[in-house]
């Protein structure tokens, strides 16, 4: 009996040689998210962000206290491998300001983080 993450990485294998992707398939991550956030410079403050998982949507709402800008960004890690991760666009959020960010996937969601970059 093959085990399970045996199994889906002959599955993945499978399922890109019949879409014809000549790109290499890697097995499936762990629970941790793959992507660290972004490096914000020494000093420099970021918006506080609030995210939440709620079944297959994630919701991030950021509000800005500080002078500078900051762009903020929602990532999603879906649960089934077959759904792919999803990323928001940058939202700037300028001094005292609030964004509100939503991104789903089709079955669940595993992880749900924010980034910033400072302008």
């Amino acid at each position: 009996m093959r085990s399970p993450l045996r199994r889906t990485t002959a599955l993945l294998f499978a399922a890109a040689a019949l879409a014809g992707s000549t790109a290499p398939v890697s097995p499936p991550a762990a629970a941790a998210p793959s992507a660290a956030p972004a490096a914000v410079p020494a000093g420099t403050r970021h918006a506080e962000c609030r995210t939440r998982v709620h079944g297959s949507h994630a919701t991030a709402h950021c509000f800005n206290g500080n002078a500078t800008t900051d762009h903020v960004q929602l990532h999603v890690e879906c649960v089934r491998w077959w759904d792919p991760d999803m990323d928001t666009a940058p939202a700037a959020v300028g001094p005292a300001g609030h964004v509100s960010l939503a991104q789903r996937c089709w079955l669940g969601i595993r992880h749900a983080w924010v980034t910033h970059r400072a302008e």
